[in-house]
């Protein structure tokens, strides 16, 4: 049997939060934006209908879960959620706190510009935060 492993250009743009029943939840390195990613722990998933249908349900319950857990943060007028996947091919869900006023608001994140590495100091704070309303 293939194991889970987190797709290279995944590893490198986030940072570990926390293993949900279904999904690795990880921040991405940018600290303009509160922005997790959840990646499905099964090994050769690309699309959606790939999961098995039970795994499709907890899918939907665990988004639904990290855009509430962003909400309670604080500040978000909006959470947007997506999967893309034209780069990066392992499905994973991209859940969004946006803003006015942030730097790609009203438009998408994704290309807007190059990711500001969070210091360690606020990373070390967001991850905090962050597991204390998930």
């Amino acid at each position: 049997m293939v194991e889970f492993a987190l797709h290279p250009r995944l590893a490198a743009d986030t940072i570990f939060v926390e293993d949900w029943p279904l999904s690795r939840v990880l921040l991405m390195n940018d600290a303009r934006y509160v922005w997790l990613v959840l990646v499905p722990r099964r090994a050769d998933i690309i699309e959606l209908h790939d999961l098995a249908s039970a795994d499709r349900r907890l899918l939907m319950e665990e988004i639904a879960r990290a855009g509430a857990g962003l909400k309670t943060l604080g500040g978000a007028a909006k959470i947007n959620t997506g999967a893309l996947g034209n780069i990066v091919p392992q499905l994973h869900i991209h859940v969004v706190a946006r803003s006015p006023g942030d730097p790609a608001w009203p438009g998408p994140v994704w290309g807007h510009s190059p990711a500001e590495p969070y210091v360690p100091s606020a990373l070390a704070e967001r991850l905090s935060r962050l597991r204390g309303c998930l």
